[in-house]
This record gives structure tokens, sequence and C-alpha cells, in this order.
């Protein structure tokens, strides 16, 4: 018994529907990533807001009662 010798013939390029389905999760891997980003970019923006809120509004009191 000798070695097997036989190489399996591959296609240059995968087939097209494996590359139709690659590039659907890629862009869907992408639009997750971007909504991920613009959350946490929003989610700093209001707790940003809402201390400059809280120090406009000790500030204001600050003013009245001092």
């Amino acid at each position: 018994m000798g070695m097997q010798t036989k190489v399996e013939a591959r296609p240059a390029r995968p087939p097209v529907a494996r590359r139709v389905v690659s590039g659907l999760v890629l862009i869907a891997a992408a639009a997750l990533a971007i909504h991920l980003v613009i959350g946490l970019v929003m989610t700093i923006f209001w707790v940003a807001l809402a201390l400059a809120a809280a120090v406009a509004v000790v500030w204001a009191l600050k003013s009245f009662i001092w």
C-alpha cells in the first residue's frame, strides 16, 4: 500500500453564492460595529450634557443663595 498522491481539483475562486453570503456577513458586521460606535458616542454626549446641566443648576442656585 503506497501513499495516495491524488490532488483534489479546487476552483480558483469560491462559488458565487458563498461570496455573496460572505459579503452580506461583512456588511452586517460593519453595520453592527457602526451602530455600537454611534451608540457609545451618543451615550458619552448625553452623560456630558447631564453633567453640564447639573453644574448649571448648582451654579444658578449658588448665584441666588449666596
